[in-house]
């Protein structure tokens, strides 16, 4: 097993007005999560955030620690919120064993100091997206299925953005330190998610995009609201987005995302709109 595991640093909004599409993709793109038994990090200095992907096919994979966690175990400090994108697979915590199926979430809190990615077929394997933050107390952990998920319908077909909300690691489903995560599935015919696009400033967030056809794209949009940018992205791909970005999307077909937060307030509906016809 192979872990590999890369460090974004912060940027100011004032810096990124001058990046140009390399630059911008440098800092905010995190364009390869799922290979082969191999766990892939991203470690984010906003909110200490890490977004990571793990596929076990020939063999299991232990989440490790790495050397900028300064820490015995991954979780010595952190929460952690995974979700399973691929066939049937199994998570052992310390010993206590989850079995996830597809959009399933488990929640796994501050001191399990093993943790262990495995798959149920090797031929169809499990595709585990995580997100984990910084935690200040342990709470148990907890699977979440899709009958546990809070559902919201939102949007309008007219407006090309019909969407279920699958609210999955949130403080109505699991007691968490800081960790928010859920999922959101557009419609067939639906192409645009997050609009009216928003900011929050206490908190930072992470966009994990999947369920993107094979030669179709998705354009997500960055940026304060009165100075945008945005980045192509393919399948299973994602975006950072710090406290000052909107975040945002359009593609070119119906697709699925995973939504991560992490920082000071775990309110969901903490954040500031940006109308649309503002935005620049």
């Amino acid at each position: 097993m192979k872990s590999k595991c890369e460090v974004r640093y912060a940027s100011h909004p004032n810096d990124v007005k001058s990046y140009d599409t390399t630059k911008i993709r440098e800092h905010f793109l995190v364009e390869k999560l799922f290979v082969e038994d191999e766990l892939n990090i991203t470690y984010s200095m906003v909110d200490r955030m890490v977004a990571g992907g793990a596929m076990p096919v020939k063999e299991s994979i232990e989440l490790e620690a790495l050397p900028i966690f300064k820490a015995d175990y991954f979780t010595s400090r952190r929460e952690l919120g995974v979700v399973n994108i691929g066939g049937e697979g199994v998570i052992s915590v310390g010993d206590d064993v989850y079995s996830l199926n597809y959009k399933e979430a488990l929640y796994i809190g501050r001191g399990d100091k093993k943790i262990v990615f495995s798959s149920k077929d090797s031929n169809n394997p499990a595709k585990f997206y995580f997100n984990s933050v910084p935690a200040h107390a342990s709470y148990p952990d907890k699977l979440i299925t899709r009958r546990d998920a809070i559902v919201i319908e939102l949007g309008k077909q007219e407006e090309c953005n019909r969407r279920v909300l699958n609210k999955l690691i949130v403080s109505e489903t699991v007691q968490t330190c800081q960790l928010q995560l859920g999922m959101t599935e557009l419609l067939s015919g639906s192409v645009w998610n997050t609009m009216p696009a928003h900011t929050h400033e206490r908190r930072m967030e992470v966009y994990f995009y999947f369920e993107v056809p094979q030669g179709q794209s998705v354009c997500h949009f960055m940026g304060e609201p009165n100075e945008t940018r945005h980045i192509w992205i393919s399948n299973e791909q994602a975006v950072i987005s710090p406290v000052w970005s909107i975040h945002s999307a359009c593609a070119t077909s119906n697709y699925t995302f995973i939504w991560g937060m992490g920082g000071e307030n775990s309110d969901y509906t903490d954040m500031k709109p940006a109308p649309t016809a503002e935005l620049r």
